[in-house]
């Protein structure tokens, strides 16, 4: 069964704009019919909502361009499939956690320091390796 553009996106939750997008990215796939307007078979709404999963997540479209190109385009993926993509992601939550956990416990000695020092500040610049040797936002020129 064909879906129209409008009920695609009112069963998946998106806008008609939205789907537009992950179509002009790659991400989504429709035919058209002899009218020039857009069609999809029902599996794309397995898609959309992979799609939107990985944006709760935290995944850029970028990425998510990527994980989809090891997916069916044309068809719904199988448990296997699933189960892989659904293990990079996982990896990739556990990053996010991981500097989240990392920005929280830096957060209270940030606020408490008041240097404001984008240049030494272990939040904005947290590969900072002059700062160990000399603190401030600037560097004297002999510094």
């Amino acid at each position: 069964m064909d879906m129209s553009v409008g009920q695609v996106a009112k069963r998946a939750g998106v806008t008609v704009a939205t789907l537009h997008f992950y179509e002009e990215k790659g991400l989504i796939f429709s035919a058209r019919n002899p009218a020039n307007q857009r069609r999809y078979e029902r599996q794309i709404l397995r898609r959309i909502a992979v799609i939107k999963a990985a944006q709760n997540v935290g995944l850029t479209s970028q990425e998510i361009s990527v994980a989809l190109e090891h997916l069916p385009k044309h068809k719904a993926p199988n448990k296997g499939e699933w189960e892989q993509l659904a293990k990079e992601w996982n990896h990739k939550l556990e990053e996010k956690i991981q500097s989240l956990k990392s920005l929280q416990s830096q957060l209270g000695s940030c606020i408490q320091c008041g240097c404001l020092s984008l240049g030494k500040c272990a939040l904005y610049n947290p590969e900072d390796s002059r700062g160990i040797q000399k603190a401030g936002a600037k560097l004297s020129p002999l510094g």
